[in-house]
C-alpha cells in the first residue's frame, strides 16, 4: 500500500477541467495527484520554416515548472540549462503530433503551452493527456464544433508512469516515489491500442524482458482509467 492506502495499480485522483484560459482556442486544468498543470493552445496561421514546401501543418509543445512549482523556488527558463525542459517539451510534441494527420492542418502551427502549477510527479505524463484534451476542444473551435473524419488517427491519447520499487511495478509515481524507483518509465497510448512513446530507463538497476512487460501492462491499465476522465470531459465541454 502506499500514501492514502493506494494499492500500487491505482491511478492518484485524477480530474480534468476545461474552458481555464478563456482567450486560448482550448485549454484545461490537469490534476493528477498534486501535480496540477494548465494546459492551453494557440493556433496560427503561418507556416514553420522547415514546412515551407510541405503539404502539413506542425503541432510543438513548450513546457515549464512555474518558480514555485517545486519544494524550493525553480528559476524561470532564460536561467536554466534547457536540457530537461526540451526533452520534455519535445516528447509532448511528439505524442500530439502522433495522433494527428498532420496533412489536414496545411498552413497551421498550433502550439501546445504546458505550464506547472504545482509538481509532484508525472508532469509530462499528464501533460500529454490534458494537453490532447485541449487539442481537441481547440480543433472543435476551429472547425466549427465537429471534428472532421480522417483528421485523428484515434479519438484519445492519454499517457501515465510506471516504475520498479523493490522489483514492484508501481503505477503513475508522486515524487517520492519516482525518487525512489529503481527503474522509471513513461507510456503514451492511443485509444486503439497503439504505443506512441515508450521511456524505460535503469537509474538503479537493470530490469528484466518480464518486468517491462508487467510495467506496460500495467500502463495500459492505468491509460484506459485517464481514457475515461478525457471522454468526460469532452462530454461535459460540449455541453
Amino acid at each position: 500500500m502506499r500514501k492514502k492506502d493506494r494499492p500500487l495499480d491505482h491511478i492518484r485522483p485524477f480530474t480534468i477541467e476545461s474552458g481555464i484560459m478563456p482567450y486560448a482556442e482550448g485549454s484545461t486544468l490537469v490534476c493528477c495527484g498534486s501535480t496540477r498543470i494548465i494546459c492551453s493552445v494557440s493556433i496560427e496561421e503561418k507556416v514553420q520554416p522547415f514546412l515551407t514546401n510541405d503539404a502539413r501543418g506542425w503541432i510543438t509543445a513548450e513546457y515549464a515548472l512555474l518558480p514555485r512549482s517545486t519544494l524550493f523556488r525553480t528559476a524561470r527558463a532564460p536561467q536554466l540549462s534547457k536540457g530537461r525542459t526540451h526533452e520534455v517539451q519535445r516528447l509532448i510534441g511528439r505524442s500530439l503530433r502522433a495522433g494527428v494527420k498532420l496533412e489536414a492542418l496545411k498552413g497551421c502551427t498550433i502550439t501546445v503551452d504546458c505550464d506547472v502549477l504545482q509538481a509532484d510527479g508525472g508532469t509530462r505524463t499528464a501533460a500529454v493527456s490534458g494537453g490532447w484534451v485541449a487539442l481537441l476542444l481547440a480543433f472543435r473551435k476551429l472547425f466549427n464544433g465537429n471534428i472532421p473524419n480522417g483528421l485523428l488517427r484515434f479519438p484519445l491519447l492519454g499517457a501515465i508512469s510506471v516504475g520498479l520499487i523493490g522489483g514492484n511495478p508501481f503505477l503513475d509515481l508522486d515524487y517520492d516515489e519516482d525518487h525512489a524507483a529503481t527503474t522509471d518509465m513513461n507510456v503514451v497510448m492511443g485509444s486503439d491500442g497503439s504505443l506512441v512513446e515508450v521511456q524505460a530507463t535503469a537509474e538503479g538497476e537493470p530490469f528484466s524482458q518480464q518486468q517491462l512487460g508487467q510495467m506496460l501492462e500495467l500502463a495500459q491499465r492505468g491509460i484506459q482509467q485517464v481514457f475515461a476522465i478525457q471522454d468526460a470531459a469532452l462530454a461535459r465541454a460540449a455541453g
